[in-house]
């Protein structure tokens, strides 16, 4: 899965086809993520919740799949296709490319790095 907590992504199927929000949680194992704002439902609690002392219904974000959604591209600020750049040397790391060519991100050696040149 190339989607990761703090990603903005656009839902490009369901009902929330359209909403741009911030990755809150990953799961890889079952390749869903949860989005701000997207596939929200309701959830009954009685009184005494943490959440909600008098009790009632709490609008909570559901998982999606993480096929669903698709990463911005920083320059056009759109939804894109990416991938991997391999390096060409070993010292360097992988690279997330957005289909413009952009560069999204590192990814394996040192992530926090700023991005090459390229």
């Amino acid at each position: 899965m190339r989607l990761k907590v703090g990603d903005v992504v656009q839902v490009v199927a369901g009902d929330d086809k359209g909403t741009r929000g911030k990755i809150v949680r990953t799961d890889r194992e079952k390749n869903k993520i949860v989005v701000e704002g997207v596939n929200r439902a309701y959830k009954h609690v009685k009184r005494g919740h943490p959440k909600a002392p008098q009790g009632g219904r709490l609008s909570i974000e559901m998982a999606i799949n993480a096929s669903n959604a698709m990463l911005i591209d920083p320059t056009t600020d759109k939804p894109t296709r990416t991938r991997i750049q391999l390096p060409k040397t070993k010292d360097e790391p992988k690279l997330l490319v957005a289909k413009s060519g952009a560069v999204l991100r590192r990814i394996g050696k040192d992530p926090s790095a700023t991005p090459a040149d390229s």
